[in-house]
């Protein structure tokens, strides 16, 4: 019964992606864009992106760099994000752009981060979760979490969560979560967070199920500050080095149809950027400039409020028993 409605879901799925989240798929969804929407200047506004040393969370640094924002760059490896700091500076000329080392990865370290930046910063605008892995191994990091999870869904809520006042600051404080269509064949599971009865493991599964759990965050979030606008949203299948390195099967089968970095991050930097009046209320879920479902029809994915509650819960426990 679980083995014919995942391969139900999965046939859907895989049918609905060749359709839209292929590069042809967002030139048919382009056709509807308006071109003026993202002719903005954001002097003044100053926008976090998680994971901006490559690929889609790079290409968003860098449209906003361009249109006068200050971009903070939270990236993990200090030569990697040195780097995309120097190429984003020539590309754009601006040079408010401010380098952070974290590994998203390590509760204990953004919990730091976000003190020390709600300290140093009078305001944040932007917070836009890009960070993520696909480890396709059961890993276990140093605290005893598992990987995906660790970085995925705890790493997104401790850095969200910390910097939910500074964000309050703002006149139009908004949060971006990067989730993925692939969260559309997984129902939220709040009973194995560490994949352990995932036997055999499976990275695909255990990433789609964090991306799940992502987009009941949005929503719980979307509730539980008014103040600040929540979005998840979806990048299509974009060409980027994250799919090419954990995914290299569907990458080399799909390498002629996948989009473009720039039409991968379209969707975000427009969230991010477009007149408040488009964007409607928190909590939805976005692909190529447009709110859509969260659930494939007839995948039985809904999850109950007291899921839901669940899964927030357990979250600020992991997070309360990493805040010291």
């Amino acid at each position: 019964e679980k083995h014919n409605m995942s391969i139900y879901r999965n046939s859907v799925w895989l049918v609905k992606g060749l359709r839209e989240y292929t590069t042809g798929g967002y030139a048919a969804a382009a056709k509807s864009f308006n071109p003026e929407d993202l002719n903005i200047k954001c002097e003044g506004r100053s926008f976090m992106i998680t994971g901006a040393n490559s690929g889609i969370g790079k290409e968003a640094a860098t449209e906003i760099a361009k249109r006068g924002g200050q971009v903070h760059l939270v990236c993990r490896n200090p030569a990697y994000g040195e780097e995309a700091k120097q190429e984003i500076m020539t590309a754009t000329g601006n040079s408010n752009i401010v380098l952070h080392i974290l590994d998203m990865s390590q509760p204990r370290d953004i919990h730091s981060f976000t003190t020390k930046f709600t300290a140093e910063n009078d305001k944040l605008d932007v917070l836009i979760n890009n960070a993520g892995c696909m480890v396709n191994t059961r890993e276990l990091t140093a605290d005893n979490l598992e990987k995906n999870f660790a970085t995925n869904t705890l790493g997104t809520h401790i850095i969200t969560k910390g910097l939910v006042d500074i964000l309050k600051k703002s006149s139009d404080p908004r949060v971006i979560i990067v989730s993925s269509g692939g969260m559309l064949v997984q129902k939220l599971n709040t009973e194995d967070l560490q994949f352990e009865s995932l036997n055999p493991f499976d990275g695909t599964m255990a990433y789609a199920q964090n991306k799940r759990q992502q987009i009941v965050m949005t929503e719980q979030y979307g509730k539980m500050f008014p103040e600040v606008h929540f979005s998840s949203m979806h990048p299509g299948w974009a060409d980027t080095p994250a799919v090419r390195n954990s995914m290299p099967d569907f990458h080399a089968k799909m390498k002629n149809k996948l989009r473009s970095i720039g039409e991968g991050a379209d969707t975000m930097v427009w969230l991010a950027l477009v007149d408040r009046t488009k964007i409607q209320e928190s909590g939805l879920f976005w692909q190529d400039r447009t709110p859509t479902s969260k659930h494939l029809p007839l995948a039985w994915t809904k999850s109950s409020a007291q899921e839901e509650t669940k899964l927030m819960e357990s979250l600020d426990a992991f997070t309360k028993q990493f805040a010291n």
